[in-house]
């Protein structure tokens, strides 16, 4: 005759156990949510086409924790109080253009952006259904990136409201770039929809710019 006891006592153990699995699951989901990952959705316009209305992204929270935010990435941050619309605590999606030390400007003889002298292609500004690209900059500028701060800038330049923007508001630096320390994280790729899927990586443009200390 075959004991069955043991198989009893298993899964009445397994019961028991079950609440516990479940608290350490939900609690690392949560560990993971607050300092690692997080999803956001994209509400707007302004990052078309890289990003569109409704994608979803995963963005890195711990990555700037040891290094500091560079050109060419995609970062969610705490907008600044005079950039949000009237929702406290919005968060916003942009790429970084300038870093501390860099000098951009608008523009060069082919109507490219320039940091720190160097042209800057842009192959992800938006394009319009007939191919008709926005321009870089609306109007010439030339400003420097004070310390500790980020010029950011919507890839769908004609429908963000970014460093540009407000700095055409206010002609301040300071209203017009965001604190480094008001970034959650690097936004480094599309999971939803499925069909748009992709890695945000840093286009191959930025790659030249120089250093604002080796800028002459």
């Amino acid at each position: 005759m075959i004991d069955e006891q043991p198989t009893t006592k298993r899964r009445g153990s397994f019961w028991r156990e079950l609440p516990i699995l479940l608290g350490v699951a939900i609690l690392v989901a949560v560990l993971v949510r607050a300092f690692v990952l997080q999803t956001f959705y994209i509400p707007s316009p302004s990052m078309e086409h890289t990003l569109n209305v409704l994608d979803r992204v995963l963005v890195n929270k711990l990555v700037y924790d040891f290094r500091d935010p560079r050109r060419g990435e995609i970062i969610v941050f705490k907008a600044p109080a005079d950039w949000q619309s009237g929702a406290e605590g919005e968060d916003f999606i942009k790429r970084i253009i300038g870093t501390p030390g860099d000098t951009v400007e608008c523009c060069d003889a082919q109507e490219r952006l320039m940091i720190n002298g160097h042209s800057l292609d842009e192959p992800y500004i938006y394009k319009d259904a007939d191919g008709n690209q926005d321009p870089a900059a609306d109007r010439k500028f030339k400003i420097t990136v004070s310390n500790d701060r980020l010029w950011v800038m919507g890839d769908h330049r004609s429908a963000s409201g970014d460093s540009l923007e407000h700095y055409e508001e206010t002609s301040d630096i300071q209203e017009a770039t965001i604190p480094e320390d008001s970034v959650i994280g690097r936004a480094f790729t599309v999971f939803w929809p499925v069909s748009r899927a992709t890695w945000l990586s840093v286009p191959s443009g930025f790659d030249d710019i120089p250093d604002a200390t080796a800028a002459k």
